[in-house]
């Protein structure tokens, strides 16, 4: 079962999620209703609501990028590692994920804020579980997991 720790230290996100632990708590418990997998263990991860120059100090301190981005993760362990602790460890904090609140509202063609919010958790979260996006295989697998887990949290 996966849980989610929600920090934020930021008003402005409260004027588009109004309750974002309720929100996504919602979310957390339709993904766990559906993927088999995450019955076995208690799966922690946090979830930090920033803005552009919160995410952007951490992109450069831990990226060695100096720009602001839309999500950071940050996992715990390679995919070989996180599938030998699943197999062993009862509960396993996974990692981290940080949602630039300016990234979404400065979308040019962002019709719903929620479903761009659900899209970039659900990215990171697959960040979290092992998955990578460098080659395109890799990038089509991704894809997929992200398209399969959306339609479980909107259904």
């Amino acid at each position: 079962m996966i849980k989610i720790n929600v920090i934020s230290k930021n008003n402005n996100w409260l004027h588009y999620i109004k309750k974002p632990n309720n929100y996504l708590d919602k979310k957390i418990k339709k993904l766990n209703s559906k993927v088999k997998e995450f019955k076995k263990n208690q799966i922690f991860f946090t979830l930090l609501l920033s803005e552009s120059k919160e995410i952007k100090y951490l992109n450069k301190k831990f990226r060695k990028k100096n720009k602001a981005t839309d999500v950071l993760s940050f996992p715990f362990y390679t995919k070989k590692e996180l599938n030998r602790k699943l197999k062993t460890d009862k509960e396993i904090y996974i990692g981290d994920i940080i949602i630039n609140l300016n990234k979404i509202k400065n979308k040019r063609v962002l019709k719903n804020f929620k479903l761009e919010f659900d899209r970039l958790w659900i990215h990171g979260l697959i960040h979290l579980f092992g998955h990578d996006h460098k080659k395109e295989k890799e990038f089509y697998r991704m894809s997929q997991i992200e398209k399969k887990y959306l339609k479980f949290i909107n259904a």
